[in-house]
This record gives structure tokens, C-alpha cells and sequence, in this order.
């Protein structure tokens, strides 16, 4: 069984996890569409889409590496169980503010979805090392790889469900109804993790207090120089070269659809990515590991550059699910390394440093691109990003001979 492509699914806990973890971002997604939208109807200014993602890295970013102390000391099911129960009361807010046509947020503005976005940010902090270091437990050695790859592959499910199905939902039906479809995908998450019996905490490592061991974690990132360079080449791609934060925008003012298109257009690198992790669990990377990741970063920086150009619909949908295509090997390649290299009783540590390169640049990559259309205009603003992904890359491979000659992790 544990060379079976669907060997990790055969695990009772395992698929309990998976579940979760797809009601949950199924969720954010599906949040993120309608406030992006939202927001955007209330003020028609593109750096107030920016701002949505500063309000949530600001506070994932500020306790990303207490959390990941806290992943390696506390029960990671308790962690987990907490963080979700408070994104479900802010969904809950969000579903609140929206009542009669968002009236209430057009007299007040903008900024108590803000203020909702930031608590909903420490949450996703504490949850995202939790959940990185409590999946390995679930998951004999033998189906580990496997696990890694299907755990990859329900994420990005959910990374393509989530967006498409707020942007149905807002534009067939209402505001309000998505936020109550957000209420209740939330709250499956927290249902199906109370089934999950916990785990029993690895041996702590032998630094002595909280800032010690944050070092530790820190110092072992450092000192890796494949981590490192993993981590530093997607931070700066996903800074540099998203343009998530901006395709309501592109949707509205440029290709001149609606909300659906919207939800269509922000699924279509979740299904490239998903295809290409179901690929990637029958079909494993045996070689190569580190040029494939680079080159992989170098087409997605290409794709971005040539979406930015496009005008036709068709194109542009194109564009982007190759995109996560390319996306999709790249997270597959740094989740193997990350889970592979870290030992057990750090992977809270090390996820939560990952967590400030990676998913706060993801945030904080929202906010770059909305200053940089208001300053460059948005179209070449999102070329300016696929040209500074291009640099990126060319930059690691010069700097990071380890991982260029990576060829597997064995």
C-alpha cells in the first residue's frame, strides 16, 4: 500500500485533516472574492484592495514566530480547534455587516471589514504552523510523500472551489448569501476537526525559554541553505509577481465582466495547480528536484507578464491557469523539502518562519500590487512584478548552487 498513489487515504485521520483543511480555505477563498468585490463596489480605488491584504499580514507577520513556539509546545489539535472557531465568529461579523444590501458598511466605510480581516489574520497565524507540523503525525514514514502531495492537492481544490463559488454565489444571488455559504463551509471545518483524537507532542528540543527557542528555529532555517533558498525565491515571487489582489480590477475595468467571471478568473490557477498535483502523486519527482523548481518560478513569472497584456477573457483565463501549473510543482517541491528537512519537534518553528517568507508575502504581495497600480497603472504594474520573478530566479540560481544541483531528497 504505501507505494499506492492514494496510499495516505487510506488513513482515518489523515482524511479527517484533509477535510478540514478544504472546508477552511474553501472558506477564506470564497471570503476573499466577496470582500475583494465588495470592498472594491464601496470605494472603486485599487489600493484599498491592496490594504485587505496589508490587514491581514500585518497581524499574521506579528505572531507568526510566537505561534510556531506555541505549535511545538501546545497540543497542535487544540491550536488548530481555537484558530478555526475564531475565523468562524469572523465570518459570522462579516455575514453581520452585509445585511441590507451592505447599507451599513456604504455609511460607515470599509474599515470594520478591515478590523475583521485582522483578527481573522492572527487566527490564520497561529493555524497555519499548527497544521503544518500536526499533519506528520497523522501519517506513518512510509506514505509521508504521499500524504505531502494529496494534502497539497485538497488545498489547492479548495483554492479553486472557494473563489468560484463566491463569485456565483455574490453574482446570481447576494452579498449576504455568500457570507452565509463562508458561515458554513467555516463551520463544517470546525465540526469535522473535533473528530480527530489528538497527538501526543514530540520531545521538546533542549533550549531553555520562549526567545531561545524561537532562535533555534530561526538559526536552522539559516543555516540551511536549500530551505533558505527555497523559501527566498517563491517569498519574492510571491511578492513580486502575484496579481490576485488586483483582478477585480482586471475583471471589471479591463476584460469587463462581473463577479462570476471574477470567481472563474481567481479559480483558474487553483485547477492548473490541482492537475498538476494529482500528476505529481502518481508520477513523483525523482530528479532534478532544484531546476525544475526554478524553471517552474521562471514560467510563472512569464505567465503573469503575458496575463498583465491580455485583453481577451479567454486569454487572460489562459494565462492564469498555467500559472498554477507552474505554481503548483514549485509548492509541491518546497512542502517536501520543508516537511522532509525539519525534524519533528521544530515544525512548528520552521513553518512559522516559511509562513512569514511565504504566506504573509502572499498579503503583502496584495498590498505591493495595489500601490503599485496606483502608481504605474495596474497593467504595468503586474509586468513590473513577472520582470522582478524573472530577476528572482536568475538571482537564486547564481546565489544557491545547492539548490540548483538539488536532484532528490533521499
Amino acid at each position: 500500500m504505501p507505494n499506492q498513489p492514494y496510499a495516505a487515504l487510506y488513513v482515518r485521520d489523515f482524511r479527517l485533516f484533509v477535510a478540514t483543511r478544504f472546508f477552511t480555505t474553501l472558506a477564506i477563498n470564497l471570503q476573499a472574492v466577496v470582500v475583494g468585490w465588495q470592498v472594491y463596489a464601496i470605494t472603486h480605488d485599487p489600493l484599498s484592495l491592496g490594504l485587505i491584504g496589508l490587514a491581514e499580514a500585518l497581524p499574521s507577520i506579528a505572531v507568526s514566530l510566537y505561534a510556531g513556539h506555541v505549535a511545538d509546545v501546545v497540543a497542535r489539535k487544540r491550536i488548530i480547534v481555537i484558530c478555526i472557531f475564531t475565523l468562524l465568529l469572523c465570518s459570522l461579523a462579516l455575514w453581520l455587516m452585509s445585511w441590507n444590501d451592505a447599507s451599513w458598511l456604504v455609511q460607515h466605510g470599509v474599515l470594520p471589514v478591515y478590523a475583521t480581516i485582522f483578527i481573522s489574520g492572527i487566527a490564520r497565524g497561529f493555524l497555519t504552523p499548527a497544521n503544518f507540523a500536526f499533519m506528520p503525525q497523522l501519517v506513518n514514514k512510509d506514505v509521508f510523500r504521499n500524504a505531502i502531495t494529496w494534502n497539497s492537492s485538497f488545498w489547492q481544490t479548495a483554492l479553486i472551489a472557494g473563489p468560484a463559488l463566491g463569485g456565483l454565489i455574490y453574482g446570481f444571488y447576494d452579498v449576504q448569501t455568500a457570507y452565509a455559504a463562508d458561515v458554513l463551509l467555516t463551520a463544517t471545518a470546525f465540526s469535522l476537526i473535533l473528530f480527530i483524537p489528538g497527538r501526543t507532542l514530540p520531545p521538546t528540543t533542549v533550549e531553555q525559554g520562549i526567545v531561545e527557542k524561537i532562535k533555534a528555529g530561526l538559526k536552522f532555517v539559516f543555516n540551511n541553505k536549500i530551505i533558505l533558498s527555497a523559501i527566498s525565491l517563491d517569498l519574492f515571487a510571491v511578492l513580486f509577481g502575484g496579481a490576485v489582489a488586483l483582478l477585480p480590477v482586471f475583471a471589471n475595468d479591463i476584460l469587463k465582466t462581473g463577479p462570476e467571471a471574477l470567481g472563474v478568473l481567481r479559480s483558474a490557477p487553483s485547477v492548473g495547480a490541482l492537475l498538476v498535483a494529482f500528476a505529481l502523486a502518481h508520477y513523483p519527482i525523482e530528479k532534478n528536484m532544484g531546476k525544475t523548481l526554478l524553471w517552474c518560478v521562471a514560467g510563472f513569472g512569464i505567465c503573469m507578464i503575458g496575463f498583465a497584456l491580455s485583453t481577451w477573457f479567454w486569454v487572460s483565463l489562459l494565462f492564469l491557469f498555467l500559472s498554477g501549473v507552474f505554481d503548483g510543482v514549485s509548492v509541491v517541491i518546497r512542502s517536501t523539502l520543508l516537511q522532509t528537512l525539519t525534524p519533528e519537534n521544530m515544525k512548528g518553528r520552521v513553518s512559522a518562519v516559511n509562513n512569514i517568507f511565504i504566506g504573509s508575502s502572499n498579503e503583502i504581495g496584495m498590498f505591493e500590487s495595489g500601490v503599485a497600480a496606483r502608481l504605474l497603472g495596474v497593467v504595468k504594474s503586474v509586468v513590473f512584478g513577472g520582470c522582478m520573478t524573472l530577476l528572482t530566479v536568475v538571482v537564486t540560481a547564481w546565489k544557491s548552487p545547492s539548490l540548483r544541483k538539488l536532484q532528490k531528497l533521499e
